[in-house]
């Protein structure tokens, strides 16, 4: 195989994905989470050969991002928060929008020992986030999937962080429990949306992490039940939503717990996106 520099894998690459009619940006992202350069040390390395082996590894990332595969799950981790997550096919990515849902719980909730559950954690990153920015807290992870939790379990230990994991469904692996804070990105996705979702995702993703019935509130509607029938209690709960549910979710919550303050809040980018439930 003929040598290339780092600028010049990197064209390659961006051409071929430009050929894809693909986003071009994971040419650089996959040319740094594999050769461990960030963005400076990369343009110092760009007159350098990449490694053989290196370039044998991207080019090949290269064409497996072009079948459909998320660059993160080819590298195995994704950014969150400041950190880095293993992740793969059992956990949803990460977004940078549920990073805003994180922060919103640090502002309101007393830095003194909470109990915190992270209701459907996947890769834990919202939890285990939480636990490293607020070591006093007592942080439960729970989700359905014990695969999911496998890839948590993984993360915490990779973080050196003291956490408890509970599998079962919403709720119900914390029976009888009094909470200080519930925080969740549930399955809010309606089936129905689709045929009009990125490939990649639905080819990927775990689709029990994605979609809900109802039009996508079934979860929400189901954590509402558990929640005014006692099955936990809590002071707070804060949940990340989809940009047409705002109104569906503020009504649910109001109907639930008519003493409750429901706040509904919008991302960096103005799309309606996370809901505060103060009891």
């Amino acid at each position: 195989m003929a040598k290339m520099t780092y600028l010049e894998a990197q064209r390659w690459a961006s051409l071929f994905l430009s050929d894809q009619q693909l986003d071009e940006s994971a040419a650089t992202y996959l040319l740094q989470e594999l050769s461990g350069l960030d963005q400076t040390h990369l343009l110092l390395h760009y007159r350098k050969d990449v490694p053989e082996a290196l370039l044998d590894r991207y080019q090949a990332a290269i064409r497996q991002y072009a079948t459909g595969t998320p660059p993160q799950y080819i590298v195995g981790t994704a950014p969150f928060y400041g950190r880095s997550f293993k992740v793969d096919e059992n956990v949803l990515i990460p977004r940078q929008e549920t990073e805003e849902l994180v922060e919103w719980a640090l502002a309101i909730l007393p830095q003194t020992s909470q109990r915190i559950l992270d209701v459907g954690t996947g890769s834990g990153a919202i939890g285990l986030s939480l636990k490293a920015e607020r070591p006093a807290w007592q942080v439960t992870l729970s989700d359905l999937s014990e695969g999911a939790l496998g890839v948590a379990r993984q993360n915490a230990t990779a973080l050196g962080l003291d956490v408890t994991f509970k599998q079962g469904d919403l709720l119900q692996p914390v029976t009888g429990q009094a909470l200080d804070a519930i925080i969740s990105n549930p399955p809010y996705i309606d089936p129905e949306e689709a045929s009009v979702m990125d490939a990649d995702v639905l080819a990927s993703e775990p689709h029990m992490a994605l979609f809900a019935d109802h039009h996508g509130l079934a979860l929400y509607e189901q954590l509402a039940a558990q929640l005014a029938t006692g099955v936990a209690t809590t002071h707070h709960l804060f949940l990340e939503y989809g940009f047409q549910q705002r109104e569906a979710l503020t009504t649910l919550f109001e109907k639930r717990f008519p003493t409750a303050t429901v706040t509904a809040r919008q991302d960096i980018a103005g799309h309606d996106r996370m809901l505060h439930v103060a009891m």
